[in-house]
């Protein structure tokens, strides 16, 4: 069974991503919104935890919120994939269930 896994908390005020890392299985995607998209960007603290989940799962970061931020998608950690809107809502048809990590 496929599930997206959404994160909208920055890695830098709480453990989310750290948690549903921990917890989704192996294949699972995971897509970084809101303030979650700090996560995706290079040069960080946390760019090493990324870099370790994309060997298992499928990340993607929304665009628009990355943009909302201040940030390009060239600063996107590579294995990355910048999403908009419609990418998010393929994301939810593409995956069976979605579990949104507060």
């Amino acid at each position: 069974m496929s599930m997206l896994h959404t994160v909208n908390k920055s890695p830098f005020e709480r453990n989310t991503l750290a948690a549903c890392i921990g917890h989704a299985l192996p294949g699972s995607a995971i897509l970084l919104i809101e303030d979650g998209v700090y996560a995706a960007v290079r040069g960080t603290s946390h760019e090493d935890m990324v870099r370790g989940a994309i060997a298992e799962h499928t990340l993607y970061v929304l665009g628009p919120d990355l943009l909302a931020r201040g940030m390009k998608p060239e600063q996107v950690i590579e294995g990355i994939s910048v999403v908009d809107y419609g990418g998010f809502v393929d994301l939810t048809e593409q995956h069976e269930r979605v579990q949104s990590w507060l």
